[in-house]
């Protein structure tokens, strides 16, 4: 197997299993939903909810879950087209694609299995000012999007054609 689609293929199977194994921890320890258990204090809780919805509960109407299951496959065709177009050396965008489909796959498989939606269970923050409650597979998208999007600025930024402030070589007292 190229060292591509096996740096892909590790990254992203990876994230799967450690998404599925977690989301099962949390459905059987966390039972019922919305009892938090406390981690570190009040600041890092595990509370077992189920998001039909999108990211930071962001809803489409009553047929959000056909609509972000659609939305999840057209996601993976851009990104299995970026893999397809990455250079076999570049390891770092390589493992972000790698993330962001596995994340993705992760929450698809929740929102075809259930119309409770994806199993999220992770609660940060400090008293009743929490941050959205999330998962594993949110943890890897966002970490695979700022990584590709830091990718893709980095190299921008390196392509941009630099501007002269002389574009010839008059001489200063000529007129023009």
């Amino acid at each position: 197997m190229p060292q591509r689609a096996n740096r892909f293929w590790t990254i992203f199977l990876a994230t799967i299993l450690v998404d599925v194994a977690t989301k099962r921890f949390a459905v059987t320890a966390l039972s019922p939903p919305f009892v938090p258990h406390d981690i570190i204090d009040d600041v890092l809780r595990f509370t077992l909810a189920y998001n039909p919805e999108g990211a930071m509960s962001f809803s489409l109407g009553p047929s959000s879950r056909l609509w972000f299951v659609l939305l999840s496959f057209g996601t993976l065709f851009v990104l299995a087209y970026m893999y397809r177009q990455t250079p076999r050396k570049d390891r770092f965008q390589i493992a972000s694609i790698a993330l962001i489909c596995g994340g993705a796959v992760g929450n698809l498989f929740d929102r075809i299995r259930s119309a409770r939606g994806v199993v999220d269970f992770i609660d940060i923050g400090i008293g009743t000012h929490r941050f959205w409650t999330f998962n594993f597979a949110d943890l890897a998208v966002t970490l695979g999007t700022a990584m590709l999007t830091w990718i893709l600025c980095v190299r921008a930024a390196k392509d941009k054609p630099r501007g002269h402030t002389l574009a010839t070589n008059r001489a200063v007292d000529e007129p023009s």
